[in-house]
């Protein structure tokens, strides 16, 4: 009995992962036969289960919404608590990397979450504000997020309204293959049927996500990682101003102040280095620059020189001195 135990746990939680399976797949899973996958379903079903079962070759088994918490047999109290912690997580993400882990298991608890607390989970959700207010960033609703990825873990096809940056609306249908967290900000991988190519969608300017119920064949994101095609996204829409300076102190020093790479500096002589950096804006790369608490010239280009004006003559006013006179 405690085989067929482990089993019947283990059987549970494949159909709490996964919409649905086929009676072989099953069966090589848990390494037993499509009879007895039969028989365990039936078990499971006498255990008050409602595993829904279809015939034909597309057919299968499934866990049906509104089951009670399999297999930590949570009560109401708690798998509200635990909803609406993940929730919690999957928007602000205080620990690198969490905010991906609470949107799938967000996907999984609400999947089997009853009517009647899901109900008091949204109710709660709307209520509720944290200290601090609320998080930095464009904002997504969980409900979203948990629909797109139960999408990307079923790999069912889903249609949404999408605002591209111009503001221009429109209707996608897209074949999900991932969920990144990026700078605050959650971008869905895709592949975008209409235009027949990979593509990134800002999660917060997505509206009205709808699984079409269709199952898109597997496909490889560029790459292998959608993490990596993101930011490879994300850089090449991203406008680079390029600076080049001299700075009087030793390549080691300033690689080590200003955190950039071997490339980025050339040594001079033992005192003076060249930099030569990238960023998204000639404002960002003075404000850097400024604290690095060492000598430069700018060689390159005179708009740089000019911000760096107009961020002296901004930080004297505020210390109460006029730049004229100094």
């Amino acid at each position: 009995m405690s085989g067929t135990s482990g089993r019947l746990l283990r059987l549970l939680s494949l159909l709490q992962a996964r919409r649905g399976w086929s009676g072989p797949e099953l069966a090589a899973r848990l390494g037993v036969t499509v009879r007895t996958v039969r028989r365990d379903v039936e078990r499971l079903r006498e255990l008050g289960y409602p595993v829904h079962a279809e015939l034909g070759t597309a057919g299968g088994y499934r866990l049906e919404a509104g089951t009670a918490m399999p297999p930590l047999l949570l009560d109401d109290d708690e798998a509200v608590a635990i909803a609406l912690g993940l929730r919690g997580a999957a928007a602000a993400g205080g620990v690198a990397g969490i905010e991906e882990s609470s949107v799938r298991a967000l996907a999984k608890l609400e999947q089997a979450l009853p009517d009647r607390l899901r109900r008091r989970v949204g109710a709660l959700g709307a209520a509720t504000t944290p200290i601090g207010g609320p998080p930095a960033g464009p904002a997504v609703a969980p409900e979203t997020l948990a629909v797109l990825a139960a999408a990307c873990r079923d790999r069912e096809r889903l249609r949404f309204a999408y605002r591209d940056r111009s503001g221009a609306s429109g209707r996608r249908l897209v074949e999900p293959y991932g969920l990144v967290s990026a700078g605050r900000r959650w971008y869905l991988v895709a592949w975008d049927a209409d235009r027949g190519d990979w593509r990134t969608f800002r999660a917060d300017r997505l509206e009205e996500p709808f699984p079409t119920g269709v199952r898109s064949a597997p496909r490889e994101v560029p790459g292998g990682d959608a993490a990596a095609f993101v930011k490879r996204s994300l850089a090449a829409g991203r406008p680079v101003r390029r600076a080049v300076l001299t700075v009087h102190a030793p390549a080691a020093v300033l690689a080590e102040r200003f955190r950039v790479s071997e490339v980025e500096v050339e040594p001079v002589d033992e005192h003076t280095c060249t930099l030569r950096t990238a960023a998204d804006s000639l404002e960002w790369t003075a404000l850097r620059i400024a604290y690095l608490d060492l000598e430069f010239t700018v060689r390159e280009p005179p708009e740089l020189a000019a911000r760096l004006r107009e961020l002296g003559a901004r930080l004297l006013r505020a210390g109460g001195e006029d730049p004229a006179r100094t």
